[in-house]
């Protein structure tokens, strides 16, 4: 598949069947993203066809499948696939993600500890600029993010989820010794410029012993995502960080909204909060330590039973 190598790489290069009546091209592409070549009233996939020489079939909206190229000449049929695989990067880049590697740190103690840091903060900072009980994240929820991916349909989930068994095979169980990582959970920290204004503040973790192991598995298994197109890289190593308080709750609790809804920009909408008071209060704050023992793939805008995301699939330690 086309994660098995990088886009620049020869051996990503498509297949073309030569049939009886010319030469056709099979692009595995999910549902979602057929808009994006069929265009405003079909235009798109139109102009396609006739500057390529080419026609396009695509299947019904929903349904997944393959887009097929046919065309008497090869080049055409090359150059039509081309410009989708084009298309289809860049719109891919643009969609909103849908789904998380993450570590979850909901564990009761840690839990009750968070609720007890809302409380003291709102005790000693509500009278500070911005500073409310809606900023807080839902102590359920709280978890350690990786990385963040795009997955499409039920095949692109699968291809995440094989991945994750890949990568404890190759390195996670050997960095581990399939033990669960003993974490701690303590201090807070921003990562913006000016305290005065903060948007989102986080809980620092390290690991006990002192290691950097949580770090290693972290940074390879974001390596190992990135170099199979299944994530997008965003920065050299992974800052873990688990987000107790964002100024995005404020307007809307079901999490992390989708910064990226077109007409809105919501770095206006955005109210920051003055978190000097809170920073030299709670530098230390020690919220307890805890097992981790697994990583999940998690979807965005969802719950289980437990009140933590829906879990697509996970790697375990032990």
């Amino acid at each position: 598949g086309p994660g098995d190598c990088a886009d620049d790489d020869p051996c990503d290069a498509f297949v073309v069947e030569e049939t009886e009546r010319g030469f056709q091209c099979r692009v595995e592409v999910p549902s979602p993203l057929y808009k994006y070549i069929i265009g405003k009233k079909g235009e798109t996939k139109k102009r396609l066809e006739t500057e390529t020489r080419t026609s396009i079939s695509i299947p019904k909206p929903g349904v997944e499948g393959e887009i097929v190229i046919t065309g008497q000449h090869r080049s055409g049929v090359v150059s039509a696939r081309t410009r989708i695989d084009v298309l289809l990067d860049s719109f891919r880049k643009k969609q909103p993600f849908t789904h998380f590697l993450s570590f979850a740190l909901n564990q009761p103690a840690i839990q009750e500890k968070f609720l007890q840091f809302k409380e003291e903060v709102l005790e000693k900072c509500s009278k500070d600029h911005g500073v409310s009980s809606s900023l807080f994240q839902n102590p359920a929820k709280l978890h350690l993010t990786l990385g963040t991916l795009v997955l499409l349909n039920e095949q692109e989930i699968q291809k995440a989820c094989d991945l994750l068994q890949q990568c404890k095979e190759d390195f996670v169980d050997q960095i581990t010794g399939g033990k669960p990582l003993t974490v701690e959970v303590a201090g807070v920290e921003y990562m913006n410029d000016d305290p005065a204004m903060t948007d989102v503040l986080y809980a620092k973790v390290h690991m006990k012993d002192g290691s950097d192991r949580l770090q290693m598995v972290a940074d390879q298994l974001v390596e190992r995502f990135v170099a199979s197109g299944l994530m997008l890289k965003e920065w050299d190593r992974v800052k873990l960080h688990a987000t107790v308080m964002n100024t995005l709750f404020r307007k809307d609790p079901t999490e992390e909204r989708n910064n990226t809804m077109p007409g809105k920009s919501s770095s206006k909408e955005r109210e920051s909060f003055n978190g000097r008071n809170i920073l030299k209060l709670f530098e230390n704050f020690y919220f307890g330590e805890v097992q981790l023992d697994s990583v999940r793939l998690s979807q965005r805008f969802s719950s289980d039973t437990s009140g933590y995301y829906a879990t697509s699939g996970q790697l375990s330690f032990s």
